[in-house]
């Protein structure tokens, strides 16, 4: 079982306030991440959202561990009736008029290995989508 944290890297053409509003409004979020009912960039901040595989959803649990305004923002990552704890960061890095961000998942091998909805390949195929894709297309839109 591999303890290795999940990290991507992506560049938007976009300025690093548009980055940070698209990652912490959540009326935002719901363009191109999660349904959230509601989302405050402050630690202790918790929320919930639906999402899953085309097979069964989840529930998430979530929790706002540490906020750097405009450069990190970490959060807890749990599913409801399921055993295993998390973690979500997202950084930001101003590259002038283009923003690169390091979004780092660990913990992914606490959580049930024997269900494929868990595995690392899972993961990587949804953070790869939400940050190459949806993200991106938000953004630059």
């Amino acid at each position: 079982m591999s303890t290795q944290p999940f990290i991507i890297e992506r560049t938007y053409n976009a300025p690093i306030s548009k980055v940070w509003e698209a990652l912490t409004d959540h009326n935002k979020m719901k363009e191109w991440y999660f349904t959230l009912e509601n989302f405050k960039p402050e630690v202790g901040f918790k929320f919930t959202f639906e999402g899953g595989s085309k097979d069964k959803t989840y529930i998430h649990l979530c929790e706002v561990t540490e906020v750097i305004p405009k450069k990190k923002l970490t959060h807890s990552w749990v599913y409801k009736d399921y055993p295993g704890e998390s973690f979500v960061t997202w950084e930001l890095f101003d590259e002038g008029d283009k923003t690169r961000l390091k979004l780092t998942h660990t913990g992914l091998e606490t959580f049930p290995q024997n269900n494929k909805d868990f595995a690392t390949e899972s993961f990587t195929k949804g953070w790869t989508h939400i940050t190459g894709t949806s993200l991106k297309e938000f953004l630059e839109k």
